[in-house]
C-alpha cells in the first residue's frame, strides 16, 4: 500500500504533505462510519416494520372480533398494540436518540478529523486505489466523469 501513486487525477486526490499513515486512518475511520450507515438503515427498517406490525395487529384484533374471539382480540388490543419495544420507547424515540446521540457524533467526528487532517478531503484511499487498479486510456477505466 505504501507504493500506492498518490490520485491527482481523481476526485479525492491527497493534500500535500499527508502521509500514508493518515490516508490509512482516515480511510478505516470512513470504513467504520460506512458500517455505523448501513445500520442506521437497518434501525429505520426495523422503525417500519415494526409500525407495520402494529398496523396489522389492529386489523388481526378487528378480525379476531369479528369470528367471535372476543377476549383474544382484547388481548392484542391491550397487550400488543401500541407496546414500548424498549423501555419507555416506540422506534421512533430509539431512531431520533439514535440519530442525535451516537450517530450525529459519529459523523462530526470522521468530518473534523478528514478537515483537520487532510483538508475535508474523502475517499483518499479509494481514490488512491482507484488510481492503482484502473486500465489508463481503456473505456469504462476514467479517473472522473466525462465533463461533456
Amino acid at each position: 500500500m505504501d507504493d500506492w501513486p498518490t490520485a491527482k487525477s481523481s476526485a479525492g486526490a491527497r493534500p500535500d504533505g499527508v502521509s500514508d499513515e493518515t490516508v490509512r486512518g482516515l480511510g478505516k475511520l470512513s470504513e467504520a462510519l460506512e458500517f455505523v450507515e448501513r445500520a442506521r438503515g437497518h434501525l429505520y427498517s426495523l422503525h417500519q416494520l415494526i409500525g407495520g406490525a402494529d398496523l396489522a395487529l389492529s386489523e388481526a384484533a378487528d378480525l379476531l372480533a369479528a369470528a367471535g374471539h372476543d377476549e383474544w382480540a382484547e388481548r392484542v388490543r391491550t397487550d400488543l398494540i401500541g407496546l414500548n419495544v424498549l423501555d419507555g420507547r416506540w422506534t421512533f424515540q430509539v431512531v431520533e436518540e439514535f440519530d442525535d446521540g451516537y450517530w450525529s457524533t459519529f459523523r462530526s467526528l470522521e468530518r473534523a478529523a478528514r478537515e483537520e487532517l487532510a483538508d475535508g478531503v474523502r475517499h483518499i484511499f479509494e481514490a488512491e486505489m482507484k488510481e492503482q487498479r484502473r486500465t489508463d486510456g481503456a473505456p469504462g477505466h476514467e479517473p472522473v466523469p466525462d465533463s461533456a
